[in-house]
């Protein structure tokens, strides 16, 4: 999809902080981050939400890139959060399917970071 952002990162047409990618998913450090560790994973081909009939290979990609990425940032042992909104009623704000990874601090038992509620 030509203008969104997410499709245009996945691209390389804008710069981001790569934390991991492979050839179905990259993932990047979010630009609003709501806890020490936020980074986003996305599938590079474009999907407006999971309901939008992305591959199980794709979904597996995204599992593995987690998997990279928490050990990367030191937070699979002390713990972390993976969140996907789906739609604007969700809070979903760029509507190319991803999934956040949050960490690096107590999160609280509240869906979001305990100081974003």
């Amino acid at each position: 999809m030509s203008d969104c952002i997410f499709c245009k990162i996945a691209n390389h047409e804008i710069p981001s902080t790569t934390v991991y990618e492979d050839d179905d998913v990259i993932a990047f450090r979010d630009l609003d981050p709501q806890a020490p560790t936020h980074v986003l994973v996305i599938p590079k081909k474009h999907y407006a939400n999971i309901c939008d009939g992305v591959p199980a290979q794709t979904l597996a990609a995204m599992t593995h890139a987690i998997d990279e990425v928490v050990k990367a940032e030191g937070i699979d042992k002390t713990g972390y959060r993976v969140i996907s909104n789906a739609g604007a009623d969700a809070g979903q704000t760029v509507m190319h399917f991803h999934m956040h990874v949050l960490g690096g601090k107590k999160l609280g038992m509240g869906l979001l970071p305990a100081d974003a509620e």
